[in-house]
């Protein structure tokens, strides 16, 4: 759940304020929360059937035909947009690990290859067959993400005791400029919440039975997950922006220097936690992948067509981080094109029409602000996402 949009967080709150951008974190947060407890709830909304699938759930929704294509897109772009993010910041931090321990060597070499480095640990890891066997990778990921959100806020609480004449305005100062940059700040904090897009199928791991479902053990990682999600996203988005005030980097770590050798493990432990994040989010992609090509394409299913069509995936991937690694652009561009949906909008959608809760009711209500809310970032924070991208492309040399 803590995903490395964490870093961005200092960032978007330097783009809306105080107390604007700490509302808006707590109020993402708290709809994130109850859509995902839609979603866990949906799971096995047909007593002996599990929606394993997201787009099961929504032909259960639309109708087999709609539904497919309603949610499948959707939930496909989450995934590679996170993976095309996750190579640019694996890249990144990386680069900056090795900038800070070893200077003089690393000091010709170019981002491009970091992210290349980053590309090929994915090339042997994507050939893990499911969910089950990144178990201890998942495992590792989220006590780095944990470890790297604690260093940030600490080291960042630290230096902002120490700090003087800090500017807390916002980035901008002119009203086109503050306009665009509250845009991009929304989207990226609609992307910090991305777990929605693989929560069905994680929950499809777990066994169920009519007397011990699956959601409860579900729901209750939810609850733990959300509870570190809430202390590590508002400690790190609150340290960074005092610490920096307006002058903060698009990845806070970026921003932090001193103590190098914790600085710089802080940068391994981002470059660890997205590996793993990676496959958890490839690995609905590639089973889409491969079952197209074995259901439409009559490709033979086996080691070598999961070589060849998850190979290209990871370089497709990598490819397009190296022409744009903007980290802050690609936040807010993404974060409101298909987060906003996943995460906000479709499983509240969903609940509307399975369930049918009587109008005015307490889930009515709560559903329709988290669609009218989602749908709000989904049109405008692309805006504001991609004039970042614009504005970064300008200094940009390719494959600098």
């Amino acid at each position: 759940m803590v995903g490395a949009g964490v870093l961005g967080l200092p960032f978007a709150l330097s783009q809306l304020g105080w107390i604007p951008g700490v509302s808006a974190l707590v109020v993402s947060w708290l709809i994130t929360f109850y859509s995902l407890w839609q979603l866990v709830e949906l799971h096995e909304v047909v007593p002996g059937k599990r929606f394993d699938r997201y787009p099961e759930l929504g032909e259960h929704a639309f109708g087999s035909d709609l539904g497919y294509w309603i949610v499948m897109p959707q939930q496909m772009l989450v995934q590679i947009a996170s993976d095309i993010v996750y190579m640019v910041t694996g890249g990144k931090s990386l680069m900056k690990f090795f900038d800070l321990v070893l200077p003089n060597v690393v000091s010709g070499f170019r981002q491009t290859y970091f992210i290349i480095v980053f590309m090929c640990v994915h090339l042997v890891l994507s050939q893990t067959p499911n969910f089950n066997s990144l178990k201890g990778v998942s495992l590792l990921a989220a006590v780095m993400s944990f470890s790297y959100s604690t260093v940030a806020f600490v080291t960042s609480t630290i230096r902002g005791s120490h700090q003087r004449h800090v500017e807390y305005g916002v980035r901008s100062h002119t009203t086109a400029g503050k306009v665009f940059n509250i845009l991009n700040a929304i989207g990226t904090i609609a992307f910090a919440f991305a777990g929605h897009s693989v929560a069905l199928e994680i929950q499809a791991t777990i066994p169920s039975s009519p007397e011990k479902p699956s959601k409860r053990p579900m729901w209750r990682g939810v609850v733990v997950a959300y509870s570190i999600v809430a202390f590590c996203y508002l400690s790190v988005a609150i340290s960074g922006f005092w610490a920096f005030g307006n002058l903060v980097d698009d990845d806070v770590l970026i921003s932090l220097e001193r103590p190098r050798w914790l600085i710089a493990a802080a940068n391994l432990m981002v470059f660890i936690h997205v590996v793993g994040s990676y496959q958890v989010f490839a690995m609905p992609v590639f089973d889409k992948i491969e079952s197209c090509l074995v259901q439409k394409l009559h490709f033979t299913p086996g080691r070598c067509l999961r070589l060849v069509a998850r190979s290209t995936y990871v370089i497709l991937t990598g490819f397009i981080g190296i022409c744009i690694p903007f980290f802050g652009g690609l936040l807010g561009f993404f974060g409101g094109l298909v987060f906003a949906s996943t995460s906000y909008i479709l499983p509240c959608m969903i609940w509307l029409i399975v369930h049918r809760p009587k109008k005015w009711s307490r889930h009515w209500i709560l559903s329709w602000i988290s669609m009218i809310i989602g749908i709000m970032i989904a049109v405008l924070a692309p805006i504001g996402g991609a004039r970042q991208i614009i504005i970064s492309a300008k200094t940009y040399k390719m494959f600098s």
